[in-house]
């Protein structure tokens, strides 16, 4: 093992990394808000439009599990640069395309180039950490990767405005090429060794079938109603088939694409599972939270981007610090500690009503915030104990692709909740205006007497019904999101102490 880089080498190393994984997690979320803009310029619908968010999130969540053989063929600081450079190349190529066929097409390949990056960032900072500092390098990895999806969204609406969509992709040029050049030089002779084995061909085609055909379900699955669609179910039956033949296939795999081996160790299993489920959560979080403020409480974009902002501050103020004192603390305090913020600021938005002033949505997103700072960093601490050097990029890998897979899952299943909560309390609401329910024949009193004929008066109070039924769904997923982080308090004591990277006996059963 080749001995850790220090001094300025180590924190422009840290530097390169960063950006690249920054590009590459804000490629995720910048083009969210693109979508009409780039839809109208191109001749579609917005519907056809969000192709260009699937096709990326597809190939990106085919390509990450694969990222541990592949290092292994390659070598990990190769294989993260020439991701790096397709995947700068192939941004331009989407800068330049004119047409929806183009533009998925190099959205595919960007998203198959992005995937490698993301773990590989992160193992290519442990191997080359000292190993008292491997929890500040986990710390700056989480920062970078935490603020970069807050920052899409802003980022992506005020190019878009300001210039035009194709600059979202042209951004990541210069970035691109310096943390190529940077990466390439700093660890330039510091290869991982190359293993020439096989290649799982049979592991990688039920794998892509499968995870391609879950994501294009997720996706969809609430515009076409989920599973009262032939379409929906067809997909969950081949992914569920493939899937599950994939996941028998990699146990009796000589030389299996995905190493499922990985899964006896303890604390690698314990931190992966609640990693996956609070990002679940989490992430499902700042996705209703600014839906709820646009379609109900008149908020603009850019409001509603403010509102979640202070989310990002915390984080980037507090987080090295954390990673600094990381190896003298009991990392489940600590997660456990994380888990209690995000909790307590997601039962505190149960109470939120239709009146509830700007200020106060900022407090929960800042304790929000202040979890953040104690969840990613120390439970990558706990995944990565146990876990051989050699394999962190295999590891890394599944995490990341099980963390992308949850938030996947969070957001269709929440905004689905959602919209039938709605549905619920809305029907519940409407029952009551009759004209034997003293406050709904006050309320028409009163409208009467404004002015409002009786058509328009019932239009405005079913306007009312429908804002308060929205409410009261927002109320309900945030209290469901709050008892899950208080379950998960439970889960992450299951990890057993060392927690450090690279303790092959921590965790092991």
């Amino acid at each position: 093992m080749t001995k850790p880089i220090v001094g300025n080498a180590l924190v422009w190393l840290t530097i390169s990394l960063s950006f690249g994984i920054f590009m590459n997690v804000l490629d995720s979320s910048i083009a969210n808000v693109s979508i009409p803009y780039i839809a109208g310029d191109i001749g579609v619908s917005p519907n056809q439009g969000t192709w260009v968010i699937t096709s990326f999130t597809v190939s990106t969540a085919i390509m990450l599990p694969l990222t541990g053989a592949l290092a292994k063929r390659i070598g990990e600081v190769r294989l993260f640069v020439w991701a790096t450079f397709l995947f700068t190349v192939f941004s331009f190529l989407c800068g330049l395309s004119r047409d929806l066929t183009m533009l998925v097409v190099f959205r595919v390949l960007q998203g198959a180039a992005a995937a490698p990056m993301i773990p590989l960032s992160q193992s290519l900072l442990l191997n080359n950490y000292p190993d008292e500092k491997k929890g500040l390098a986990n710390a700056l990895w989480a920062m970078t990767a935490v603020v970069a999806p807050l920052c899409g969204p802003i980022l992506g609406g005020w190019i878009t405005y300001n210039y035009s969509w194709p600059w979202i992709f042209y951004i990541n040029i210069p970035v691109g090429i310096f943390s190529c050049l940077v990466t390439m030089r700093l660890l330039k002779g510091r290869e991982t060794a190359i293993v020439k084995i096989p290649f799982d061909t049979m592991g990688i085609f039920l794998l892509a079938v499968g995870i391609g055909c879950l994501q294009v379900l997720l996706d969809n699955g609430q515009d076409y109603d989920w599973f009262n669609s032939r379409f929906i179910t067809t997909l969950g039956v081949i992914a569920f088939v493939a899937l599950l033949f994939f996941f028998l296939w990699e146990l009796t795999e000589k030389y299996p694409i995905v190493d499922l081996s990985l899964f006896k160790i303890r604390n690698f299993t314990v931190g992966t599972l609640a990693l996956s489920f609070g990002y679940m959560v989490f992430f499902s979080n700042i996705v209703i939270f600014p839906l709820w403020l646009q379609t109900q409480m008149n908020y603009t974009s850019t409001w509603a981007g403010l509102a979640a902002a202070p989310i990002g501050i915390i984080p980037v103020i507090l987080t090295s610090f954390v990673g600094r004192y990381i190896n003298k603390l009991n990392l489940r305090l600590i997660v456990s500690f994380g888990f209690s913020m995000f909790a307590l600021a997601s039962l505190w938005s149960a109470f939120f009503d239709t009146d509830v002033a700007f200020v106060n949505l900022i407090v929960p997103r800042l304790i929000m915030g202040l979890g953040i700072t104690c969840f990613f960093s120390p439970l990558l601490s706990i995944i990565t104990s146990g876990v051989p050097p050699e394999k962190f990029a295999s590891a890394l890998g599944i995490t990341n692709f099980l963390r992308i897979l949850g938030g996947s899952f969070g957001v269709s299943l929440s905004v689905a909740l959602w919209e039938r909560r709605e549905s619920f309390h809305q029907s519940r609401l409407v029952e009551q205006i009759n004209n034997y329910n003293d406050m709904s024949i006050e309320s028409l009193r009163r409208l009467h007497e404004l002015g409002f004929p009786t058509t328009e008066s019932f239009q405005l109070l079913y306007n009312t019904v429908i804002n308060q039924a929205y409410m009261l769904a927002t109320n309900d997923f945030f209290w469901l999101a709050g008892w899950i982080f208080v379950a998960l308090l439970f889960v992450i004591w299951l990890a057993k102490p060392p927690f450090f990277a690279g303790s092959h006996h921590a965790g092991v059963e």
